[in-house]
């Protein structure tokens, strides 16, 4: 039984599909989860601002009949006002879950550590598990089996291009890289997905041209260019990154029926044209809504007690 949600390489090949099946079930038949979490409560830690992360996991509380605490930068100011050990230590005393997204990773593994009570990581500079998941089962529902998929990145090796190879890896999805060089994911995480996609046929390839990337794939997906705290560095990647730009003559080099993906919010003209992203084939917002229904099922099955639903 899961404890936390931190990576996704921590989840078995099991719970990665239990977790997809779960939101599946919770968005065909949400009533029947309503009552499910009654009387339990989520403080919701954020160093970082978001429309999805608070909306998604504060709504998912109030229909699982329990209720979320937004708690603001100022409110906790984690790691300079207090250590996240003594906040975790506090809010166990308090609440029945932490869902934190910060900017340091060590922030929500050391508050996992301390807390006796389940932390769910809403995105750290390493990793956006929570996106991940929710990309999965949006390709689940376009696309069907997922181990038959070929799914292509473009852009920055990033938190979520991380979460992307962690995922693929479970699902024993194909997955293409393309990143400029100097920017590729980061080895560990690299090795990490290459470990644990051993046994699901897993394929994943880095390379730094993206048209090689999206030849034949099912799907494509970009991320902004500059993520949050790297606002200094916005100019320098607009150059670097500018042939990485999924334009209609880069889809037109994947499958017809390929789709767009992104997990927003998207800075239209930059990694993504709106011709694009306002297409047919784009899904994000189909992303967006299912961040909702994959993190109503982590936060039942971390904090729910009904077990025979």
């Amino acid at each position: 039984m899961l404890k936390d949600f931190l990576s996704i390489h921590h989840l078995s090949v099991y719970e990665f599909n239990e977790i997809l099946d779960l939101a599946q079930k919770m968005k065909a038949k949400p009533d029947k989860f309503k009552s499910s979490l009654r009387g339990k409560i989520l403080a919701m830690i954020f160093q970082k601002p978001s429309l999805r992360t608070r909306v998604t996991f504060e709504v998912g509380m109030l229909q699982l009949g329990g209720e979320a605490i937004y708690l603001a930068p100022a409110d906790i100011q984690l790691g300079s006002r207090e250590t996240p050990f003594d906040v975790a230590k506090n809010l166990e005393r308090w609440v029945d879950g932490i869902m934190a997204r910060t900017f340091a990773h060590s922030i929500v593994v050391d508050l996992a550590e301390a807390a006796r009570i389940p932390v769910v990581n809403a995105l750290t500079d390493l990793l956006h598990p929570c996106q991940a998941m929710a990309d999965f089962l949006t390709l689940r529902e376009k696309k069907g089996d997922l181990s038959q998929l070929k799914l292509a990145y473009v852009g920055d090796g990033n938190n979520v291009c991380h979460s992307l190879m962690l995922a693929g890896a479970k699902a024993g999805t194909k997955l293409a890289v393309a990143t400029p060089q100097g920017y590729e994911p980061q080895p560990e995480i690299v090795n990490q997905a290459r470990e644990d996609g051993q046994s699901t046929g897993f394929a994943l390839s880095l390379t730094n041209d993206p048209i090689e990337a999206v030849r034949e794939a099912d799907a494509i997906y970009t991320d902004v260019w500059a993520s949050m705290g790297q606002e200094q560095e916005k100019e320098k990647r607009a150059q670097i990154f500018a042939s990485f730009q999924v334009n209609t003559t880069l889809m037109a080099q994947a499958k017809p029926e390929a789709i767009f993906m992104h997990c927003l919010p998207a800075h239209r003209g930059e990694e993504v044209t709106s011709e694009v992203i306002d297409s047919p084939q784009s899904v994000v917002f189909d992303q967006a809504e299912n961040r909702l229904h994959v993190q109503k099922a982590i936060l039942w099955l971390l904090m729910g007690q009904e077990k025979s639903v």
